[in-house]
């Protein structure tokens, strides 16, 4: 009896530290550069400090902070090494900081809301009367980003297996700025005039779409210290175009699905309230939408990265930082690559530039209710502040 309840309590703990490193991981889609993901996920399934470990009328609060800088531009998997030794890349400073509220319904089923601010320093040469006037300038956008409505359901009760699975869904509002604008020099035929027009895709607050997302998230605890998770994603943009041309008016901008998936281990240290996370992501945009048209200018592709990250908790708070590592990043052929290699007869390959890595630091706070006794007298009360006190860890 009082080994069963340590070992439950203890492995209660464990899942809100597992939600945590999703939390951190998949949620935090940024596809570190031009690639715009923006960010996007599902509240369900990154936000599940939300599903896991929340009772019913429990609820958390969390914050999230992420950044990213892009400027190795890739065709394919092949770098363009050129543009930084001419000097010619092209820059995102990328900043993101999100709010999130996540409501247990029942032990099984939970809610969440996800709010985020986006805010872009993007600088180019190309952009203000072309790399040959050697002319670089900044253009910036910032504000809200595109709120996330979220629920999933875990598929076994929480907590009386090694092992669960959820299932989640969510809508994504097409809340952000679409039709940004910002000042960009040297234009016109003389490169003489300043002209305010609509910033690059990839610094676009929103895309315009109402976005749908379905996802799986899973666990399995192979040991006390040690825990397999993974989770799979994807958002589905049905809208093709969102009536936005480009700068230099040639398309109007894509509104394009996404997608991720992650796999990885958790370790749980002996040092109270310190835990550790080695896994891999892969997270892209791909050229063609499941449903709808996928016409419009858009850079697809994806990133795989190593993904390590560290957290460390304190009573119900609970503090983590993941740094990703990019291994392999892909611009791929867009449709609109494909559409006018095939009306011109010539090869047509976009680039897009990307990040070397992405830091993202998390801070999560859950209100509980308070934790009935347990009957046996000899048994403490091992909560989530004690609970690294019992032998089973």
């Amino acid at each position: 009896m009082y080994s069963s309840k340590l070992v439950m309590t203890n492995n209660y703990f464990k899942f809100s530290i597992f939600v945590l490193f999703l939390y951190v991981g998949i949620e935090n889609l940024n596809a570190q550069g031009c690639v715009a993901i923006r960010g996007y996920s599902s509240c369900s399934m990154g936000y599940m400090d939300n599903g896991i470990n929340l009772k019913k009328g429990e609820f958390t609060v969390g914050s999230n902070f992420r950044y990213f800088e892009s400027f190795r531009h890739f065709r394919g998997t092949e770098e363009e090494t050129n543009r930084i030794e001419d000097g010619t890349q092209v820059i995102n400073d990328s900043y993101f900081s999100d709010i999130t509220f996540n409501y247990g319904i029942s032990e099984r089923l939970y809610a969440n809301l996800l709010i985020p601010f986006v805010s872009h320093v993007r600088s180019s040469m190309y952009e203000h009367g072309g790399n040959s006037l050697s002319d670089r300038h900044n253009t910036r956008s910032s504000g809200l980003s595109d709120i996330r409505l979220g629920a999933g359901y875990w598929l076994v009760k929480p907590n009386s297996k090694p092992f669960n699975l959820a299932m989640g869904v969510g809508i994504k509002l097409p809340t952000g700025d679409f039709r940004y604008t910002d000042t960009f020099y040297n234009q016109g035929d003389n490169k003489d005039l300043m002209i305010d027009t609509v910033v690059d895709q990839s610094i676009q607050p929103g895309d315009g779409g109402v976005g749908f997302n379905l996802d799986l998230q899973g666990y399995h605890t192979i040991s006390h210290h040690f825990m397999l998770t993974t989770t799979l994603y994807y958002l589905l943009n049905p809208r093709e175009t969102n009536g936005v041309l480009t700068r230099n008016g040639s398309s109007e901008f894509s509104v394009p699905d996404q997608y991720a998936a992650q796999v990885g281990v958790l370790y749980f240290s002996n040092l109270k309230g310190l835990n550790v996370y080695l896994g891999g992501r892969l997270e892209g945009v791909p050229s063609s939408d499941i449903i709808g048209g996928s016409a419009g200018y858009r850079r697809p592709g994806y990133v795989i990265s190593i993904d390590p990250g560290v957290n460390y908790s304190v009573n119900n708070l609970i503090m983590s930082l993941n740094v990703p590592v990019a291994l392999e990043r892909n611009r791929t052929r867009s449709y609109l690559d494909k559409q006018r290699t095939a009306e011109t007869g010539v090869y047509r390959h976009g680039d897009a530039a990307f990040a070397d890595y992405l830091v993202s630091f998390n801070l999560t706070y859950k209100f509980s209710k308070k934790q009935d006794a347990l009957k046996h007298p000899d048994i403490p009360d091992y909560n989530i502040e004690n609970a690294y006190s019992s032998n089973s860890l």
